[in-house]
Parts: structure tokens; sequence; C-alpha cells
């Protein structure tokens, strides 16, 4: 049978409890395992990609070139001679391929960027060029560290340990060789984790990133498709399997931030789920990802197997406990998430290009690049404003001299953050993806200079 009917019946029979298929399987490792066929099986991974979105009208002069279609191609080009020449199509919808079969008086119009590569005869000196091109490649650790996207690999990397410093009752506590393993335990899978997350967003968009993002590694061809696929599904192979293997560190707290990254991961990304596609659930996937998940369940986690809390106690380190009891939990989470809606929402207005091409209903392609920047850019600067007004009420009622200037100074810190972003925000043109790439950047480096300045709280 094809890997579609192996789906779909390992599908059902998970559903209608089948005992000769599915019915010992969770959905976890159902879901895991159609990861692994979606993305080794070529059929499946193209069966679901974006076709560009092109637009058919009549054209004054027919043309009398053949038109094919070639499948599993996306890139559009014509021949030095695009009238009387042969037009290649590709990701073109069946029924506009059809009408163009029976009709040679359509002219395709598409954007400019997609047409841009035109097929020309390859002459000695292109032939040099190319070669050259090739021996000037990077090498594979520098493209495998682009793949990581670094600027979220460093944010999940300062994550962690700035959690277990919020969770540990004292500052000593931290310095423990039992911390410092359970830190280490906790941060190699959740890495691997990002790397899946991001490298799988990587491998589905491959053809809206040569219009948006054309410097990552697979879009400029640094890397190749089934490598990367393999680099992924090893990534997140070992990041499940210590999430369960250790009966001392593999918790709850750490269980809840690896597989809720990777089912969330997962259906943001990989057709036919593709939540992207979908603008509020996109960026819930974000939110929840970057605010509540990774910060209640490495806080959960911290508590279970670095400073003592016994696993399962009545005291209670579940995740769900740490965000209803615990005001440090539930503040980080709160900040961060919010933080996380910025994020979410700002990384789409440089992207609105390639995203009205490919059909991504994006809030910024549905309500503009400059509402979406404004409003994003305001509401960082209210987040910044509040955690500094709280802190600076908070540490004039500490109750010592070191609490006071840890708190103050946060405050202080974070009165600067709202300042700097609706500063650096005044020179910036929305709809420019440059200038708008370079500010969203910028909002990491806050992203990481607050969660370095979460500890000092405590």
């Amino acid at each position: 049978p094809s890997s579609t009917q192996l789906c779909l019946h390992c599908i059902f029979a998970t559903s209608s409890g089948n005992p000769a298929a599915g019915d010992t399987m969770s959905p976890l490792v159902l879901l895991l395992s159609c990861v692994v066929c979606l993305l080794v099986n070529p059929r499946l991974s193209t069966a679901f990609a974006p076709a560009p979105k092109l637009k058919l009208r009549r054209s004054l002069h027919s043309f009398h070139g053949r038109i094919r279609y070639y499948a599993g191609e996306s890139q559009l080009w014509s021949s030095s001679e695009a009238v009387n020449g042969d037009i290649l199509i590709s990701g073109l919808d069946k029924k506009e391929l059809s009408s163009l079969s029976n009709n040679h008086t359509d002219e395709i119009i598409a954007d400019t960027d997609l047409l841009a590569n035109t097929q020309q005869p390859q002459t000695t000196e292109s032939l040099l060029q190319t070669q050259e091109e090739e021996e000037a490649k990077p090498s594979f650790p520098l493209v495998l560290w682009r793949f990581t996207r670094p600027h979220t690999l460093i944010g999940s990397a300062l994550a962690i340990p700035s959690i277990f410093l919020l969770a540990a009752p004292t500052y000593n506590s931290f310095f423990t060789t039992r911390a410092f393993v359970a830190l280490a335990y906790a941060a190699v899978p959740s890495l691997l984790m990002n790397l899946y997350i991001t490298g799988l967003n990587q491998i589905t968009d491959v053809e809206i990133d040569k219009i948006n993002k054309p410097n990552l590694p697979i879009a400029k061809g640094d890397l190749k498709k089934s490598t990367a696929i393999g680099v992924v599904l090893a990534a997140v192979v070992v990041s499940l399997i210590m999430s369960v293997c250790n009966p001392v560190f593999s918790t709850s707290g750490l269980q809840v931030a690896l597989w809720g990254s990777f089912v969330l991961g997962t259906v943001y990304s990989l057709p036919p789920f593709r939540l992207k596609r979908h603008p509020l659930l996109a960026a819930l996937c974000i939110v929840a990802v970057r605010g509540f998940i990774i910060n209640a369940g490495f806080y959960s986690h911290a508590l279970s197997a670095a400073f003592g809390a016994k696993k399962g106690a009545a005291a209670g380190v579940g995740v769900l406990h740490c965000l209803l009891n615990d005001w440090k939990c539930a503040s980080s989470s709160l900040f961060f998430g919010v933080f996380g809606i910025v994020i979410a929402l700002m990384k789409d207005v440089p992207d609105a290009h390639g995203d009205r091409i490919f059909d991504i209903k994006s809030f910024t392609v549905r309500i503009g690049q400059k509402r979406i920047f404004r409003t994003m850019k305001n509401l960082l600067v209210a987040l910044f404003g509040v955690a500094g007004g709280a802190l600076l009420k908070w540490a004039t009622m500490s109750p010592t001299l070191g609490a006071t200037t840890r708190r103050g100074l946060t405050g202080l810190g974070c009165m600067l953050a709202g300042y700097f972003t609706h500063k650096e925000a005044k020179d910036v043109d929305p709809e420019d993806s440059g200038e708008v790439y370079d500010y969203y950047m910028q909002l990491w480096k806050l992203f990481y200079l607050s969660y370095l300045a979460l500890p000092l709280v405590k």
C-alpha cells in the first residue's frame, strides 16, 4: 500500500480501537510517526506544498509557445524569448493549468521576483562562476549553525538557567552539582527541540523563504533538503527520548516543556495542519511555547529535579500548580507570554511580500504592515512600562537593601527598554522589510536581556 494509505489506516485504527494496529499507540507517538512519514515521503511532503498565488488576465497578443507543468517544482521561469518560447509553470492549480492548455490567449501574471530567474544558455564564463560558487560554499558546521536560527537558540539557552535561578530557594542553592546536572539535562533536549521546530519550519517553507528569507541555508542551496530532514528527525527523537528515559531528571515539567513544544511546533508548520496559515492559531502556538510551556515547564522541572521537591508530592511541583500558586512562575509566564505575542506578530511584518504570494493569511497580510508594526511596538512599550513601574513600587517595599537595589535597578532597566523600543521605531518604515527585520532582531536582544534580568527580581 502507499504511504498515504498507511497513514490513513493507522489513524483509522487508532480511532476505532483496532487491536491489530493503532490501539496500543498513544496519540503523541502516532503524531511522531506521522511527522516521520510526512517528512521522508516526497509525495506526501509535496502534496501539501504551498503554491504561488497567480493571476490570469486576457492578453492583447496571443503567444504560440507551449505550457509545461512540472510537479514538485515551484519556481517560475521563462526562456529568453518568453512570448514564443516554452513557459514553465510550477505550483499552478490544475484547473488553471487546464484552462491555459485550452486557451492560449491567457497571459500569466506573477510577482516579478518569481519571474526574475530567466533561463539563459550557459557559457564558459557562467560555468566557471558556478564552479567558484560551489568551491566557496561554507562548511557544514557553519551551515548547521545558520540552520538552527541562532537568535531563537540563544533565547532558549538563556531562558533555562534564568528560570532555574528564579525557582531556586536561594542564589547559593543554584550552585550545586545536582542543580547543574538537572540544568544540563534540561538544556540539551530543549536546544534539540528548538532545532527541530525551526528546522521543520524551514523545510516546509523553502519556496516562501526564497522570497522572504533567501539567505537561509535550504533556500540558498547551502543545505540539501534531505540532509535537513535527517537533522531534524535525529534532533526530535533524541529530545523526546531524553524526556522520558531518566527516572530522576525526566520530570513531568520537562515532559510538558518538550512534548508541548513538539506538538505545537509540528502542527504550526507541517501539512496538513499548518496552523501558520491561520493567524490567530499561529500566534497562540508561539505565545504558548515562548510564554507558558517553556517558563512553567522548566520552572516545575527545576523544583522537582534540582531543588529537592519530591516528584508528585502533595506540596505540588506540577506545571499547573506552579502557574496557579507560585507568583514568580505566573509573573514570568505572563510577561514572556505577552512578549511572545509581539515576537509572533512582528516577525510576519517583513514577510508580508512572500506571504501574499503564497496566500498565507497572516495578520500583517489581513490588516496591514503599518498597523501591526505600530500595535506591537506600543504593546511592548506598555509591557516594559507596566513591569518597570511594578518593580519600582515593589522595590520600595522590599525588606532588605539588596532586594531593594536589585528590583529597583531591574525596574529602571524595564523603563529604559521601553524608551529604546519606542525611540528605535521612529526611524523604521513598516513597509521596508529590511528595516523592519533589523528592528525585529533588536527586539530579540531585549528578549535576551529580559531573561538575564529575570533572576534579579526574586
